[in-house]
């Protein structure tokens, strides 16, 4: 377990540093917001993730086997990379910072694609609650560290460039790490690129539900891509608050808030089942987006926004750690590279292709109040959808 936490901070910690993050280096440095919103698309690699998938289970690095080696390989290029990204500035060198930020998340959804399978595969079906609460807590440290502890880093100390090529340093650190872990329990590769690239989707869509698990996975997180879209860019610029500010109390809300919902969601998890901590969570889910109205209407005030990023971040927590599990349930351990790609990917669609691209016109016809309050709507579909699929989910 110790294990996944680490490797869960290593696959968390990339995301923020194409998304959160680079929005409030570039909102500092007074890029324009139709800009910013934009750059969100830098994150389609986690959508499209699941087209590649199939090579990573098919082909087997020459060291460290098939799912630790490609973790290290991809650990070390975003070390790289990141490093890479901290020698641009984003006044002067958007669009190249916009590539580099590109390769990194296609790097980063690699690294996922291996770690979903390692620990789906290294856990037995009665540690996957635990298991899933305590790599989701693994992966929100890491959107943290690389979140709001990165900014107070960019502003205080290193500035925005020496943080992103500290963060570049972790990632070897964490490619040390995956070299220490322990091996996984099924290491049967597929013979051939079409047992890798077919048989996975043939499996999957051959079951009744299929299209209708597909949509749930793209609804049940969609309020909250909205949601936190533009949320730094929202805080900095919307609320009046500093890069500093909101980064101190990511730093310390954030990280107490995301500890005690992974630990609590993997707790409850246990205990409700599936499908009644999935419906739970995600109503809690829509109810904090609430806490970003509540900001919205009382500006710059440092009480209610840390309520906001608390709250969030607890609400998240649970949520991750049920909605991993239902992904792990979903697949068939002979695919889990490929399978568990696909099903991730589909959760990204909402926050890449809608939320990204669609918030800034929203805010500017609506404003921010009304935005979030529109969020809470867009939760509703899929809090329908999965009540419709009970039974299916409680067979999990």
């Amino acid at each position: 377990m110790g294990s996944l936490l680490l490797l869960g901070i290593a696959s968390g910690l990339p995301l923020a540093l194409t998304g959160g993050t680079l929005q409030a280096w570039a909102t500092v440095s007074d890029v324009s917001l139709k800009q910013i919103g934009f750059l969100t698309l830098v994150g389609m690699a986690y959508t499209f993730k699941f087209l590649w998938a199939p090579f990573i289970d098919r082909y087997v690095p020459p060291l460290f086997g098939r799912r630790k080696g490609w973790m290290i390989l991809t650990q070390i290029l975003l070390g790289i990379v990141l490093i890479g990204m901290g020698l641009l500035n984003p006044q002067q060198n958007l669009i190249w910072l916009a590539l580099l930020a590109t390769i990194v998340a296609f790097l980063s959804a690699t690294q996922d694609i291996a770690f979903d399978a390692y620990s789906t595969e290294v856990l037995d079906k009665e540690e996957r609650a635990s298991g899933a609460a305590i790599r989701t807590l693994g992966y929100r440290i890491g959107m943290i560290v690389s979140g709001g502890l990165a900014m107070v880093i960019a502003e205080r100390w290193l500035g925005w460039g020496g943080m992103y090529m500290l963060m570049g340093c972790f990632m070897f650190v964490f490619a040390f790490v995956s070299m220490l872990s322990p091996d996984t329990k099924y290491n049967q590769a597929p013979r051939t690129l079409e047992e890798a690239f077919i048989v996975p989707f043939k499996e999957f869509f051959s079951r009744p539900e299929a299209w209708a698990i597909l949509l749930l996975i793209i609804l049940y997180k969609l309020g909250d891509a909205f949601a936190s879209a533009l949320s730094t860019t929202f805080l900095i610029r919307g609320a009046g608050f500093s890069a500093e500010t909101v980064g101190w109390v990511n730093k310390i809300l954030a990280v107490i808030a995301t500890i005690v919902g992974a630990l609590f969601g993997g707790a409850i998890l246990s205990k409700l089942g599936l499908y009644r901590a999935l419906m739970l969570f995600g109503i809690l889910q829509a109810l904090s987006n609430l806490a970003y109205w509540l900001v919205a209407v009382i500006p710059q005030n440092l009480p209610v926004m840390a309520f906001a990023i608390g709250f969030e971040n607890l609400c998240g927590g649970m949520g991750t750690a049920a909605f991993v599990a239902l992904i792990m349930g979903l697949c068939n351990i002979k695919y889990t590279a490929t399978q568990f790609a696909l099903l991730s990917a589909l959760s990204t669609v909402g926050r890449v292709f809608l939320a990204g691209p669609l918030t800034p016109p929203i805010v500017n016809t609506m404003g921010w109040a009304n935005f979030f309050l529109l969020t809470v709507l867009i939760a509703i579909p899929g809090l329908v959808l999965l009540r419709l699929y009970r039974q299916r989910i409680e067979a999990i």
